[in-house]
């Protein structure tokens, strides 16, 4: 294995980690709610809390990975991580659990940006788009992880021996990181793309008011946030939490159900690439495509899902997650805008707004659900389905205003 291979299986280990913490409380909320005491506005909250705490922590983040690099700022916020899941297993009530959760997204929110700077050192232009896939289609494995497997160690061992055990492959993941990632290699890549003109700026707030004031990054921001608020909305919590009481599955049935998007988000993230440079031969055709898929794949939790049999559902949710996959084509997108010397910068800008969405999402669905009454089973399917059909909005509207965003040409700027 090359050297830069190896680089990116450690920064994708580091990733499979990060994307466990964020998408577990779907597994594990009936758990909290019961032995934590728990509402419905509190679990929303404290599983918001991640992505407001990783949203917050993309504002200066940009900025430390231009000046600083990927691997230094991944290695010391990775220690904040560590710190995080600690004080989440062994907490005794809400203030405690929610302290865990922020800090464990403070820390993990550089895991990403970190590897794709540390990635933009290592490959050219014409292997980001796939590689940036890549990444995330093997962090998808934390993802999986947070699923099936979760549920099965949760009944067996408890979440939190589950989560102490997940500290200890925390700390053997930033020891690898260490010893074995490079920031640069010897004789860089070239970054230029053919045909883009990206004058550098003279310094980095320079650089992030070049970003804020080009209009189609807005309109990506748009479409980010409210592409991660849909699927975190099933994925990151609620999911489990409708399976279990309207559908009518265990936690281990939701685990699987919920099994089969994560699967199909990793397959996508695997031809993401190759559909936006080969088949679509666009980057924009293939995020609208894959979006409006995912409108209508969230339609389903508005009340036919409700009555699908597993085998069914679990289709649906396998290609629901095919269609989650085309938001991936947001990384190359934003990195074609603009200069090499601000993609931290860059990309750090549109991921605020892909975490935020998230949080928002998943505190404001927690409100709404809160406000009806609470049944023997759990919330009533109408609280589902009037949640659920906030986040389905957002996305509608935001899909429309993406289509007067700019495209770029994946065919020249792959080279060829």
């Amino acid at each position: 294995m090359s050297k830069r291979w190896r680089i990116f299986a450690c920064l994708s280990l580091m990733y499979v980690l990060a994307y466990f913490y964020r998408v577990s409380m779907a597994v594990m909320a009936k758990d909290l709610e019961k032995e934590l005491g728990l509402s419905a506005a509190q679990l929303g909250t404290l599983s918001g809390a991640f992505f407001y705490a990783f949203a917050v922590t993309q504002l200066p983040l940009g900025l430390l990975l231009d000046r600083h690099g990927g691997k230094k700022v991944v290695v010391l916020t990775g220690l904040i991580t560590l710190a995080g899941v600690l004080v989440f297993a062994l907490s005794t009530g809400y203030g405690t659990a929610l302290a865990g959760r922020i800090l464990i997204g403070i820390g993990s929110a550089s895991v990403l940006m970190g590897a794709l700077k540390v990635f933009t050192n290592w490959f050219d232009h014409r292997e980001f788009g796939r590689v940036s896939g890549f990444i995330i289609a093997v962090g998808n494995l934390g993802n999986l992880s947070a699923t099936a497997p979760l549920a099965w160690a949760i009944a067996r061992f408890g979440w939190r021996a589950t989560y102490l055990s997940v500290a200890v492959l925390q700390l053997l993941c930033l020891a690898a990181v260490q010893r074995l990632v490079a920031e640069r290699p010897a004789h860089p890549p070239h970054h230029d793309i053919p045909g883009k003109d990206h004058p550098a700026p003279d310094s980095p707030l320079a650089g992030l008011r070049q970003v804020l004031a080009t209009p189609s990054y807005w309109l990506m921001s748009a479409l980010a946030f409210f592409w991660y608020a849909n699927y975190m909305a099933v994925q990151g919590l609620w999911g489990g939490p409708y399976l279990m009481e309207v559908v009518g599955v265990g936690r281990e049935g939701a685990g699987n159900i919920l099994l089969a998007t994560s699967l199909g988000f990793l397959v996508g993230c695997l031809f993401v690439g190759r559909v936006a440079d080969s088949w679509l031969r666009s980057r924009k055709k293939t995020l609208v495509a894959g979006q409006l898929a995912l409108v209508l794949c969230m339609s389903l939790f508005l009340g036919p899902a409700d009555h699908l049999s597993t085998p069914l559902l679990a289709g649906a949710m396998f290609l629901m997650g095919l269609a989650v996959s085309s938001g991936v084509a947001i990384y190359p997108l934003i990195r074609e805008r603009f200069s090499h010397g601000i993609t931290g910068t860059a990309m750090t800008a549109v991921n605020f707004f892909i975490l935020l969405g998230a949080a928002t999402g998943q505190q404001v669905m927690g409100l709404y659900i809160g406000r009806f009454p609470k049944g023997v089973t759990g919330y009533p399917p109408a609280a589902y389905h009037g949640a659920f059909l906030i986040p389905i909005c957002g996305l509608a509207m935001a899909l429309l205003l993406f289509l007067f965003a700019k495209d770029s040409d994946p065919v020249e700027s792959s080279g060829r």
